[in-house]
C-alpha cells in the first residue's frame, strides 16, 4: 500500500549504513502515474488528513511530536514548512528555525537552545535546521576539534532516547538533492529580485565541500537513525513529490500514536444550547 511504504521505503534502518551518493534524488516511484492536478489534489488530501491528526493530537493533550528536518542549501526545508506545516493550526504547530548559533547560545552547551525549543503535550514543533548542525557544520568548517563532534553523536542519541522515554514521538527527515538541483535553485535565487534575500554568499562556500558534506551526512544518518528516532532520506528534486512524502512520513507517524480524543465526563444529550 502506498501510504506505507512512504515510510518503509526511505527510512534508514537502525546499523544500516548509508552512502548518499548512491540515494537518487529524483525518484518518483510512490507517485509515477497521474498528472500535475492530480498530484496536486492527493496534495490537499494529505494536508486535510494532516490537519485532522493534528487537531486529535492536540485535544489528546498527552502526546507530542518533533519532526527534524536537514537538507544542503536550498535543498526544500522552506518549502516544506510552506507546502507541508503551514496546513496545520497554528496554535498546535511550532516551526523553529536553527541558525549560527549568538552569543548567549555559545555560552552554554550546545543543546541548551535546542531542548527549550521541543514540544509540549499535544503540540507539534518542527525544527528547520536543527542540533544536527552543530556536528555536521562544526565538522566540515573545522570550526572544532575532531573529539568535539565526534562526542556529540552520543550526546544526541541519548537526548533524542531521553525526550522519547518522556513521550515525544521524532520522526527525522532528510531532504536529498542533487548538485545540480541546488545550483539551479541558488541561480534563481541570483536572477529574481523577490528572491535576492534568501541567498548568502556564504552557501557557494559550503557548495565548494559538496563532496564532503556528502560524505558528514551519510555518516550522520547512519550514526543516529534508531528504532526510536528514524531518519527517512526524501528524494527532493522533484518538490511536489518531496511533499507528498514528507507529508505521508507525518500522518504514518501520527497514525501510530493511536491517539483518541479526550472522554467527557458528562452526557452530550443532557446538553442544549438556547
Amino acid at each position: 500500500m502506498l501510504t506505507d511504504e512512504a515510510s518503509v521505503m526511505y527510512r534508514v534502518e537502525p546499523g544500516v549504513k548509508i552512502d548518499l551518493t548512491t540515494q537518487d534524488p529524483s525518484d518518483k516511484r510512490l507517485w509515477e502515474n497521474g498528472s500535475k492536478s492530480v498530484h496536486a489534489e492527493l496534495m490537499l488530501e494529505k494536508l486535510d488528513e494532516l490537519k485532522a491528526l493534528q487537531n486529535l493530537l492536540f485535544a489528546e493533550g498527552k502526546q507530542k511530536v518533533l519532526i527534524v528536518v536537514q537538507a544542503m542549501d536550498a535543498g526544500g526545508k522552506d518549502g516544506c514548512a510552506k507546502n507541508v506545516f503551514s496546513s496545520m493550526d497554528p496554535q498546535g504547530v511550532h516551526v523553529k528555525a536553527f541558525k549560527s548559533p549568538h552569543e548567549e547560545e555559545l555560552a552554554h552547551d550546545f543543546l541548551w537552545r535546542v531542548h527549550k525549543a521541543v514540544p509540549a503535550k499535544g503540540m507539534i514543533a518542527v525544527f528547520n535546521r536543527s542540533h544536527y548542525e552543530d556536528i555536521i557544520a562544526v565538522r566540515v568548517k573545522k570550526l572544532f576539534p575532531e573529539k568535539v563532534w565526534m562526542n556529540r553523536y552520543r550526546h544526541i542519541v541519548d537526548f533524542e532516547k531521553m525526550l522519547t522515554d518522556e513521550g515525544t514521538k521524532i520522526v527525522k527527515i532528510f531532504l536529498n538533492i542533487s548538485k545540480e538541483e541546488q545550483r539551479e535553485r541558488l541561480q534563481a535565487r541570483l536572477d529574481d529580485p523577490a528572491k535576492l534575500w534568501k541567498f548568502d554568499p556564504g552557501d557557494l562556500a559550503d557548495r565548494a565541500r559538496w563532496d564532503e558534506f556528502m560524505v558528514a551526512y551519510s555518516d550522520l544518518i547512519s550514526k543516529t537513525s534508531y528504532d526510536h528516532a528514524p531518519w527517512h532520506v526524501v528524494p527532493s528534486d522533484r518538490k511536489w513529490y518531496r511533499n507528498l512524502v514528507v507529508a505521508q512520513i507525518v500522518i504514518n507517524a501520527l497514525k501510530g500514536l493511536k491517539m483518541e480524543f479526550p472522554e467527557v465526563k458528562w452526557n452530550p444529550k443532557d446538553m442544549h444550547v438556547k
